[in-house]
């Protein structure tokens, strides 16, 4: 998720663990401990583009990090905060569940986690939620921002943490229910339409949860299109894009290539777009697809060019948005 979201979760956990006893310090606490992971983002400032993307929510995001970095966070504030009632096997419980709750979350949009690293480069995708989905983040930053502004010693504190965990918990669990539906519905569709497939995964638009972005394909191609929880047809108008990974064997030899491959999880296509040569990762989607179902790919690199590839991964995710653009995303999610 988005930064905020973490830093708003993190202060209300940390409220609700120690916010009697510390105060908004234990806000503060909370905060930092959720926001630690993403500490990975220091690493853009020496590594290159695809490098990079491996490095962000690797390690830093890694079960064994979490066991790493809370007894320092444990120590830290144990002694910090002298003298106090609260033992250390509790600070270790407090900043171990937040900084978990952290990759976890994280695991929920498409990205990809590193859980498992350095062990093994497998990444974890629930593909449940997008990265910043205001229906989420809204609970926990009202609470948050209710928890400033209320004394130590007002009893409405704990309802606002309550609210802004639960109602954030319970949209989490009903973005796995869409995803349900929509898995169910697009897979009957896509066996009544005889398309063969071999990868397969469903992701939400931006900025919502009703909407989904589908792919289903193999090594060849994939198809592609948009299906809302709301819609009733048991049909879907799918757009095909080749892979076309023939043209990659002049470059099949670049780091940076197999790099892609490997964050991609082989879930991309390439096409030759004027003179130059691009890389899609499908997992992010297309820019406006729901509008134009021939659009390009939000994700897209410039193989012949590195240089310009700076920012890749939401590279033009909002161009091209009008006012038609939103109410064109609204009349979609609203189904047919």
């Amino acid at each position: 998720m988005d930064s905020l979201t973490h830093i708003a979760l993190g202060a209300c956990m940390g409220e609700a663990f120690a916010g009697k006893t510390l105060g908004k310090k234990a806000m503060l606490w909370g905060a930092l401990a959720q926001s630690i992971p993403d500490i990975d983002f220091v690493s853009s400032f020496w590594l290159d583009t695809t490098s990079a993307l491996l490095a962000h929510r690797g390690f830093t995001h890694s079960l064994l990090f979490c066991a790493l970095i809370t007894p320092l966070f444990a120590w830290a504030a144990e002694r910090l905060h002298r003298p106090h009632d609260i033992r250390l096997k509790k600070w270790l419980l407090f900043f171990g569940g937040v900084i978990f709750i952290h990759i976890f979350i994280d695991a929920f949009n498409n990205y990809g986690v590193g859980w498992f690293e350095p062990f093994n480069h497998r990444r974890i995708s629930f593909n449940a939620i997008y990265v910043a989905d205001p229906f989420f983040s809204i609970w926990p930053a009202i609470a948050c921002g209710a928890l400033i502004g209320i004394r130590k010693s007002n009893n409405r504190r704990k309802k606002w943490w309550q609210a802004g965990l639960g109602l954030g918990a319970l949209y989490l669990v009903y973005c796995l229910f869409n995803k349900s539906i929509i898995n169910r519905n697009v897979k009957d569709i896509l066996q009544r339409q005889h398309i063969h497939y071999t990868q397969y995964f469903t992701t939400p638009a931006p900025l919502q949860n009703w909407l989904w972005f589908v792919v289903a394909g193999d090594g060849k191609g994939y198809y592609v299109g948009y299906r809302s929880v709301f819609d009733s047809k048991k049909e879907m108008s799918l757009q095909y894009f080749s892979r076309n990974d023939s043209l990659l064997q002049p470059y099949l030899q670049q780091e940076n290539l197999q790099q892609l491959i490997r964050f991609s999880q082989q879930f991309y296509t390439v096409e030759k777009r004027n003179d130059t040569l691009l890389f899609n990762d499908l997992r992010f989607g297309q820019v406006i697809g729901w509008q134009n179902p021939k659009e390009k790919f939000a994700f897209h690199y410039f193989l012949q060019y590195p240089a310009e590839n700076k920012l890749v991964v939401q590279r033009g995710r909002f161009q091209g948005w009008t006012s038609q653009t939103v109410e064109a995303l609204i009349k979609r999610i609203k189904g047919n």
